[in-house]
């Protein structure tokens, strides 16, 4: 298939991808194409078949390949155009989008377009370890694609750097397929990934976790033979003495994962430097008009189905974009973080442009017990939830009410901190 002019392109086919252009496709556009770089729909997915996927989407725990399948039949029911094996080269801030595949290099000139690139994990490059460059180091994802696509294992016996929730998981299903995994080390005080895959995947299998410990040293040189583990300080260096080494052939790395924004810059979007996405209003819109972004290409997020509803919503916009019955933006009101909140996304708020009820999601910078989070409008308090508990590795999320902005507002804060007694 080759196209000149499409209304919406959509860059990247896993679950942003697939939500946004099914919600763009009912919101009244019928010239869509997704653009995906992989032989197959469905993006990260396909490789994720541990369940406990689409608890809020679809009420029913599915595996990774089956929540996808939901998307991918949605979107052929519907008729939109998929082009695979297409790799994106250029994206300009005119919105022409510049890709290879089997039919050779071609440009399309998009009315709008929706960011569903995803995100990558953080290589060994990237994390300054000393030591030998041996075989047998992965990152968590290769590991989950090599096991549970190509049928093969990377190792019997290994530790695992990092605890973000694709190294919890690695950890059970490489203890699963018969290999002792030895610990899971974590340089912060606190873990990356979510509670429930601590407690399923580490505890249910007798798997330690060490906190504020990290690798100094790889040794072996054809092959990965042991590692070096040292506790931290509060300053994230090592304490001499504390020197432990774990014998084993794979090293699993797990170390955060880091949004695909090469096009988005090359497009010179605006560029948030927390989340590393691009800095969006509450249309999802970049700063670059009818361009929007939607799912990991964003923000990070914890759980599928927040993307997919997140997607939905850059979807629409497109749509209405395209349409031209998206209001043009009036007012920009910016929202400020205070205490422990990092950045929100949304990042601005145009209260004639925003739906009835405003999702603005969040994450913390540090475990917090017994705090609470409030919303703010000027001197206003409108929003004030305690909170048993909040870590960095689960998203926070608040709603805003189109009401509440029925008088002139200056100032959005959100705020995390502790509940005073």
């Amino acid at each position: 298939m080759e196209f000149d002019k499409k209304q919406l392109v959509v860059i990247g086919g896993g679950p942003a991808g697939l939500a946004a252009a099914s919600a763009a496709k009912k919101a009244g556009l019928d010239d869509i194409v997704i653009l995906e770089r992989d032989e197959r729909l469905g993006g990260i997915l396909n490789q994720c078949i541990h369940n406990g996927f689409g608890l809020h989407t679809f009420h029913e725990e599915l595996t990774g390949p089956e929540y996808a399948q939901r998307f991918i039949d949605e979107v052929k029911d519907l008729g939109i155009d998929c082009l695979l094996n297409t790799m994106v080269l250029d994206l300009d801030a005119d919105k022409k989008v510049t890709f290879v595949n089997e039919n050779g290099l071609q440009t399309i000139q998009a009315d709008s377009i929706v960011l569903a690139m995803g995100c990558r994990e953080r290589p060994r490059g990237a994390l300054n370890i000393p030591g030998y460059r041996p075989a047998g180091i992965y990152s968590a994802g290769t590991a989950q694609k090599l096991v549970n696509i190509d049928g093969l294992m990377p190792g019997r016996n290994v530790v695992i750097l990092g605890s973000g929730d694709i190294g919890l998981i690695m950890a059970r299903r490489m203890s699963l397929e018969g290999a002792k995994v030895h610990v899971v080390a974590e340089l912060m005080p606190y873990s990356g990934g979510l509670k429930r895959n601590i407690v399923q995947c580490l505890d249910d299998f007798g798997i330690p976790l060490k906190l504020s410990h990290t690798i100094v040293d790889i040794k072996g040189k054809e092959r990965v033979e042991r590692v070096v583990l040292t506790q931290v300080d509060e300053n994230r260096r090592p304490v001499a003495g504390t020197e432990v080494e774990y014998p084993c052939d794979t090293l699993l790395l797990s170390c955060g994962l880091i949004p695909e924004n090469e096009l988005s810059k090359k497009a010179h979007i605006k560029m948030n430097t927390v989340t590393n996405g691009p800095l969006v209003n509450e249309s999802l819109e970049t700063s670059v008009p009818g361009v929007f972004a939607c799912g990991n290409v964003l923000h990070v997020h914890d759980l599928v189905d927040f993307v997919s509803q997140e997607a939905a919503v850059a979807g629409r916009r497109a749509a209405q974009y395209v349409l031209k019955v998206l209001p043009d933006t009036k007012q920009e009101i910016g929202i400020k973080t205070r205490g422990i909140v990092r950045y929100t996304v949304p990042g601005t708020i145009d209260p004639d442009r925003m739906a009835e009820e405003q999702v603005v999601r969040f994450r913390v910078g540090e475990v917090m017990q017994n705090g609470s989070i409030n919303v703010w409008l000027d001197d206003r308090r409108m929003v004030h939830k305690k909170r048993r508990v909040m870590a960095p590795g689960e998203m926070e999320q608040v709603i805003l009410k189109k009401e509440w902005f029925d008088d002139p507002v200056n100032t959005i804060v959100i705020e995390s901190g502790k509940e005073k007694e």
